[in-house]
């Protein structure tokens, strides 16, 4: 089988359960940023050697590849497979809340950084920001619908990989780096 179809030569893409768009439709640029975003968790995960960690990020990633299929589906009777609901969203909260209590209290705004696999998952954590602000563009168009879960979802997500990269320094013995403001003159 071959990988190329050629159907997207003109700029226009196949949506999940009929219809072509164009490639730079908002839809295919949120569900882009979802994909570019499990890019990332997918390095995070590469570079981990905790599997407590791995295990967490790998259920990031699937949930991603829903959220893309949700996003790729507009019309929500075509979608034949599990989509977020609120009970991903109490997951993500109640291991925050887990490793939270085994982490330094937070007094400083800290600098992204520390470990190789902290460092990524900070960059996971801005591009999930940037994905969730190209969902949230989309789901405020006219005639466009994106679900409330998967919205939040990708909200709670971003603080969720903060606390990983947090937990990922903590785990490697390095500590988080200090934000140290320059005072005005």
């Amino acid at each position: 089988m071959k990988i190329y179809t050629k159907t997207g030569d003109e700029g226009k893409t196949g949506l999940f359960g009929g219809g072509r768009v164009s490639k730079a439709a908002p839809r295919i640029a949120a569900y882009g940023d979802v994909d570019e975003l499990n890019a990332v968790v997918g390095l995070a995960h590469a570079e981990s050697r905790h599997e407590p960690l791995r295990k967490a990020l790998v259920e990031v990633q699937n949930t991603l590849f829903t959220i893309g299929g949700q996003l790729a589906t507009p019309d929500e009777e075509k979608q034949n497979f599990e989509v977020v609901t609120s009970a991903h969203i109490d997951s993500l909260e109640r291991q925050m809340d887990v490793i939270s209590e085994t982490l330094p209290e937070l007094k400083h705004f800290i600098l992204p950084g520390g470990s190789k696999v902290a460092a990524s998952l900070h960059l996971a954590r801005t591009v999930c920001r940037r994905a969730e602000r190209s969902v949230v563009e989309l789901s405020q168009l006219p005639g466009e619908h994106v679900d409330r879960w998967l919205l939040i979802y990708m909200n709670r997500l971003s603080d969720f990989l903060f606390v990983l990269a947090r937990l990922a320094n903590q785990l490697e013995k390095c500590e988080d780096t200090v934000w140290i403001a320059n005072k005005k003159n």
